[in-house]
């Protein structure tokens, strides 16, 4: 495990707490120094290298591999196809729980989608291992490819998501629609989107006998482990995986994919260890990514511009063999006051690899067209598009009733809108310029994300040394985790940050859950928080039992943990050191686990969300219509803040994602093959810093008691649900040209 300095001491006072203190990132010293170790970066001894050789048709079968060529080629080992592998426990195909989906693990010489592993080539050298798969030379029999949102007939999903209904309603829709005094029925469309992650899908994968040693980037290393427990059908005791750093995620790293399984098939192969890591093209396909959609949003209201109805349908995706569908639709479950609402889903297969989780999966496609809806039935309205949802916005949460922190949205409706300036937009479209003469547009956009919780396990240690110890199996991609949780450790340890040692990034600590669905923090703190309080009680009973201690006879009384000292809550001038405690009692050091988990009766009772609204500015070029984000503003409600830097960062990744869903991001199918066309960096089109404005983020203050015990909500997904409908509205602004199809591209704003 790495070194991480935790002992640093901060440049500023921390007032007697870790929480809430923007301390900098503990692990970016190790990565400013490339000392970080990755998944990629391990090269145990003997150690050789896998490299996948992909399919380039996207629906047929392979005829035929020239293997002999490539074992012909110098320092290549062995190659693994569907006739020559090491056998699997059980069927890939089955699917043993929900967070289990299908793979590609040379099952057989059927091919299911463009980029699908077809055959894995071993060798001394990754040049010689990449010569050998481009030396197979495959041949197919081809089928015609099932692509796009009409490939074929639509059907309705048991289910979204994650065991989400199809679809939800209240109220009669249709009348709450026929009664309107205004109405807008308008058809939105998003496109497939890949991870595209700083570092790829990577596996180095070692067998000792029938034990296994993993270095992977994973998001969840408990899922991973059982998974890869019940592929090869050992004791999970047997295999330890390490993964301490992760070069970003979002999803993709959350669940085993099949790439990682067929390092781990290769090494068990040749006897040896061994190393696959994707290259960039090699992410778009069997790794999950984000499905298209058709959205189609009916809207009415009465004649003083409140929601009559609001009806919306999501077509989306799925591959031809697995089922996973984005619950786009599910986007207007929470936001607005409709006396009638409906959300349903359809979809059709394709021949494409499985769309999975990717980042605020639903939110982030379902958000764009409802701001986007919403935002155009203000204007029919004559309302501003502001006053138009603090008109309309949810007091409850509008499908089950369940109240929730609607003050905070409100709020950060209010704050939001001051520092941006909103109150001087015009109402009119393409009635604003710069200096330039550039068009200038004003929008924004309702940011929400559920407030998300798992279940996790941690242990606490105080020593005698007057140190403490956290573990748990915590996962850093990039969001500042190693940071965050640590503060928490600190705090519920009674101990400065400095003092408190912090283990994670491995299966062979406590299980911290998975870190997805912006629940992380929350879940792993929650743990963290339990196991403090734990320990904490332990140290307690040692010296309040004890006749010697200042402290005897204070169990009722009750003692405080602070700096460490146990402290008697009511005479503060009484108490001692962890240390003298725990020498007097002639013990090292005591430990306690604690747990985390959702409470379920407030589950039952609130609704949980966080909250937040996005005001964007963009110029847009009058006869080019190239278009530039000058500007941004986001307000955010997410609970207690732990650590305002990281989450600052945090919310300035999910703009910046939303910037990119509106005007940059979509992978282009070539309708002839199935392939992805652009599937490289160079013209899959993120943006860069040069596209990137000036970012403004509030972080409004907000207490709820009711979401866990830290009154924790996630940040890392709902910057994205606000800013991308921000600043398509921003652009309609601007320009008076309605785009419904993202990204928004040159030539619609012209034509």
């Amino acid at each position: 495990m790495p070194e991480l300095n935790l002992t640093s001491a901060p440049a500023h006072l921390r007032h007697g707490s870790n929480i809430g203190q923007p301390l900098t990132r503990r692990d970016g010293v190790l990565k400013v120094k490339g000392q970080a170790t990755y998944a990629a970066d391990n090269h145990p001894p003997g150690m050789l290298f896998a490299v996948m050789a992909v399919a380039s048709i996207s629906r047929g079968r392979v005829t035929s591999l020239d293997v002999a060529a490539a074992k012909r080629h110098p320092g290549v080992v062995d190659v693994m196809t569907p006739d020559h592998k090491p056998g699997l426990a059980i069927d890939p195909e089955i699917k043993t729980n929900p967070f289990v989906f299908r793979m590609e693990v040379l099952q057989s010489n059927e091919v299911r989608y463009a980029n699908q592993p077809i055959a894995v080539v071993i060798a001394e050298t990754l040049e010689a291992a990449t010569e050998g798969a481009a030396l197979l030379a495959p041949r197919y029999e081809t089928l015609p490819a099932l692509i796009g949102l009409d490939a074929g007939e639509s059907f309705v999903p048991p289910v979204v998501g994650v065991g989400n209904p199809t679809e939800n309603h209240r109220g009669d829709v249709e009348a709450g629609l026929a009664s309107a005094d205004k109405r807008i029925d308008a058809i939105y469309e998003t496109p497939p989107q890949y991870h595209n992650a700083m570092e790829p899908h990577a596996i180095v994968a070692a067998w000792n006998g029938d034990s296994l040693h993993i270095d992977m980037p994973t998001q969840g290393l408990m899922l991973s482990l059982a998974r890869v427990a019940e592929l090869f059908g050992i004791a999970h005791d047997k295999i330890h995986i390490r993964s301490p750093f992760l070069g970003g995620g979002f999803g993709s790293k959350g669940l085993m994919a099949g790439p990682p399984v067929l390092g781990i098939m290769a090494a068990k192969l040749v006897g040896k260890p061994v190393k696959l890591v994707l290259r960039r093209e090699q992410m778009y396909g069997p790794v999950g990514h984000r499905a298209p959609t058709r959205q189609r949003l009916r809207i009415g209201t009465d004649g003083e511009g409140r929601l009559t109805a609001l009806d919306h349908h999501a077509r989306t995706v799925s591959s031809t063999f697995d089922d996973f569908y984005e619950p786009a639709a599910d986007a207007s479950h929470t936001l607005y006051a409709a006396p009638a609402i409906r959300t349903s889903h359809d979809a059709v297969r394709v021949n494409t690899g499985t769309p999975l989780f990717m980042r605020a999966p639903g939110e982030a496609t379902g958000s764009i067209a409802l701001e986007s809806a919403i935002d155009e039935m203000a204007w029919a309205c004559g309302i501003d598009p502001l006053a138009f949802r603090l008109k309309n916005y949810a007091e409850v949460e509008p499908i089950t009733g369940k109240p929730f922190s609607s003050k905070a949205l409100r709020a950060c409706y209010e704050q939001g809108a001051a520092r941006f300036g909103w109150a001087k937009r015009s109402l009119q479209p393409r009635q604003m310029r710069d200096d330039d003469g550039l068009l200038v547009g004003w929008g924004m956009g309702t940011a929400t994300f559920p407030a998300l919780m798992f279940q996790a396990e941690a242990r606490a240690v105080l020593r005698r040394d007057g140190s403490g110890a956290m573990e748990i199996g915590a996962h850093d991609m990039g969001q500042g985790a190693w940071t965050a949780l640590a503060q928490i450790a600190a705090d519920e340890l009674g101990l400065d940050i400095d003092r408190v040692e912090f283990k994670a990034g491995s299966s062979d600590l406590p299980d911290a859950g998975i870190a997805g669905g912006s629940a992380h923090t929350a879940t792993a703190g929650a743990a963290i928080h339990s196991a403090g309080a734990a320990v904490i009680a332990k140290l307690a009973d040692l010296a309040t039992n004890d006749e010697r201690s200042p402290l005897f006879g204070a169990g009722n009384a009750g003692v405080i943990a602070r700096d460490g000292r146990l402290i008697r809550r009511d005479d503060e001038s009484r108490g001692e050191s962890y240390a003298e405690i725990l020498a007097r009692a002639g013990v090292a050091e005591v430990e306690a686990r604690g747990t985390g988990a959702p409470n379920p009766a407030a589950m039952e009772e609130y609704a949980m969300h966080a909250h937040g609204a996005v005001f964007a500015e963009v110029k847009v070029d009058p006869e080019l219509g190239q278009v530039r984000v000058t500007r941004m503003v986001g307000a955010f409600a997410a609970g207690r803040i732990v650590n305002p830097r990281m989450v600052q960062s945090q919310l300035f990744g999910g703009m910046i994602w939303g910037l990119s869903f509106a005007l940059h991001e979509e992978a282009i199918t070539d309708r002839r093959t199935g392939r992805i066309m652009n599937a490289n960096l160079g013209e899959y089109h993120i943006p860069v810093n040069a596209d990137v404005p000036p970012l403004d983020v509030i972080t409004v203050d907000e207490h709820d008691p009711h979401v866990n015990a830290l009154g924790i909500k996630g940040v890392g997904e709902i910057g994205i649900t606000g800013s991308a409908g921000a600043v398509a509205n921003a652009v309609w602004h601007a320009t008076g040209v309605r785009v419904r199809r993202f990204p928004i591209r040159i030539e619609e704003l012209l034509t």
